[in-house]
């Protein structure tokens, strides 16, 4: 209890040393966030520095903040984005304790070499080279990346988020937008994600199922998983080599055909939403490396699956019909699609809305195919949404990060990149299968079961509502009206005989104050007056 005090003072005094009670408007107390002064710079640069200042899992919220576009200022987020996820190692001794605390025995009975110096160190965990024993025909033992979770990082993000979840709740109460912002779902977001990465057998799981998605693919490559030598806080996998896709020069000196990277990227990407409905979701460069082998057809290393994502087939279906409305410019249906899915409220103007598109599209579209921007359309639509009262979809959000990831990272690579001649293909293929009577069948087979075991229970309450026009919800429902009426009913009684009491108890008074009336009638009628009270609590 103590540390979550004493870091949410911590926290605080950053929030006045940095001015940021800004955010929050005049209805935070001074005494809280500090009183209102002038600064140098703006208040996104100010919200940045004062994140990076509070340590690593405030810094990797507000790299995820960075990707809510739909909730974030102008400006904001792209600060946000610049965020660097960038602490020292800790001592390599201290990482070789903590891995044979985990296997509970020695480090030296599964590895035949372990380098203590780190080859890289993030907030969550740092990686290690090694190499296993051999086993039986082999000369040498597999080249392998160790990673291990930092010291204590359970217990320093669950204090964080803590304090994370009473300053949403601070919000919640203070700031003119909460009901907007919803920052305490924000804050449970967040805890879920990261969550998540600090289950390691988890990021295991995810390298293994896109690795089996991708198998014998030119496009893409995963490392093997040791799941024998891994644990939660350990995870163990094949040491992949290629080179960074951020180091230009190499892929320069070794003739890659950046046209083909770039395509290959995106062709990845939509595969991974469309095709196989799990993608991965934290595509920044340093997580991406290149194999040069073939620099025509250069192929992608993915590495870091903490946070993966996929999407229910509605979800699935209503996408692909958004990029195709957009890139068709037809954007009534952009309209109807965003109300039919429920990303948008039903009362929404379908007329009012497409003209909003438009406004927003055309500057856009009205550019030659490989200047189109679908990032920049994102960011345009999010803002229009909110005035339409946007429904933010959590299960979009991860989504869109990687769209403008993978976007952004490709036309850095090659700047005429013609992202929709790429995706186009794709999705109207997979458009075409969810359509072809063949996989409708498929689909329906692989749900006989499920219906062959549901007939007993549902057949009797098919011949019921046949006979009787009812269903078990039909009869709740006519309950649930009965119980209304009667309850109707009562108050209307209750309220009658509350009536003719405050009626008896009011004369009562009078006929005391103003005589001759006999005393005893005074009494009578008062006595009756609480009578109808009773009668009238007890319903």
């Amino acid at each position: 209890m103590m540390g979550k005090s004493r870091r949410l003072f911590e926290i605080l005094s950053t929030v006045r040393r940095y001015g940021l009670g800004e955010l929050v408007g005049d209805a935070a107390p001074r005494w809280l966030v500090g009183a209102p002064r002038d600064f140098d710079e703006p208040v996104a640069v100010r919200l940045r520095l004062a994140l990076e200042s509070l340590g690593p899992v405030f810094i990797k919220f507000g790299q995820m903040l960075s990707t809510r576009r739909d909730l974030l200022p102008d400006g904001m987020a792209a600060e946000l984005a610049r965020l660097q996820d960038d602490v020292p190692p800790f001592e390599g001794a201290r990482a070789r304790e903590l891995i044979e605390a985990a296997y509970g025995h020695s480090l030296d009975d599964v590895f035949a070499a372990f380098e203590e110096s780190p080859m890289a160190a993030a907030s969550i965990a740092q990686v290690h080279a090694a190499r296993l024993h051999p086993r039986e025909g082999e000369t040498t033992g597999a080249e392998v990346v160790v990673k291990v979770l930092r010291p204590d990082v359970h217990a320093r993000v669950d204090r964080d988020i803590a304090v994370m979840f009473w300053l949403a709740r601070l919000a919640a109460r203070l700031h003119p937008e909460a009901a907007r912002l919803r920052p305490v779902e924000i804050v449970a977001e967040y805890e879920r994600i990261i969550n998540d990465e600090l289950n390691l057998m988890r990021e295991g799981g995810n390298a293994s199922q896109l690795g089996r998605n991708w198998a014998g693919s030119d496009l893409i490559v995963h490392p093997t998983i040791y799941f024998d030598h891994s644990t939660e806080n350990v995870l163990v996998m094949e040491h992949m080599h290629g080179v960074p896709i951020d180091d230009v020069d190499t892929l320069v000196a070794a003739g890659v055909d950046f046209k083909a990277l770039a395509e290959r990227g995106v062709e990845i990407f939509f595969k991974q939403v469309f095709r196989d409905n799990f993608f991965h979701a934290d595509m920044h460069p340093g997580n991406i490396q290149v194999q040069t082998t073939h620099p025509d057809r250069p192929r992608y290393v993915g590495l870091d699956f903490g946070i993966v994502g996929s999407l229910s087939p509605d979800d699935q279906r209503y996408l692909a019909e958004n990029f195709l409305a957009f890139f068709n410019q037809d954007y009534r249906r952009i309209a109807e699609l965003h109300v039919e899915s429920g990303w948008m409220p039903a009362d929404t103007s379908i007329e009012d809305f497409e003209g909003a598109i438009r406004t927003v599209s055309e500057p856009i579209m009205n550019k030659p195919l490989a200047e189109i921007s679908f990032g920049l359309f994102l960011l345009r639509l999010f803002k229009i949404a909110r005035r339409y009262r946007y429904q933010v979809q959590p299960q979009l959000v991860l989504l869109q990060k990687t769209v403008l990831n993978v976007e952004g990272l490709g036309r850095d690579l090659y700047p005429e990149l013609d992202l929709w001649a790429t995706a186009k293909p794709i999705l109207e293929d997979w458009m075409r299968k969810r359509a072809d009577p063949k996989r409708a069948a498929e689909r329906l087979r692989t749900q006989l079961p499920e219906i062959m075991d549901s007939l007993p229970v549902l057949a009797p309450r098919l011949v019921a509502y046949a006979r009787d026009g009812e269903t078990p919800g039909s009869r709740r429902l006519s309950a649930t009206l009965t119980d209304i009426k009667h309850e109707l009913t009562s108050a209307r009684r209750a309220m009658r005989w509350t009536l003719v009491g405050t009626g008896l108890v009011v004369a009562s008074a009078l006929v005391y104050v103003y005589p001759p009336m006999p005393a005893w009638v005074s009494i009578v009628g008062g006595l009756a007056g609480l009578a109808a009270w009773v009668r009238a609590w007890r319903g």
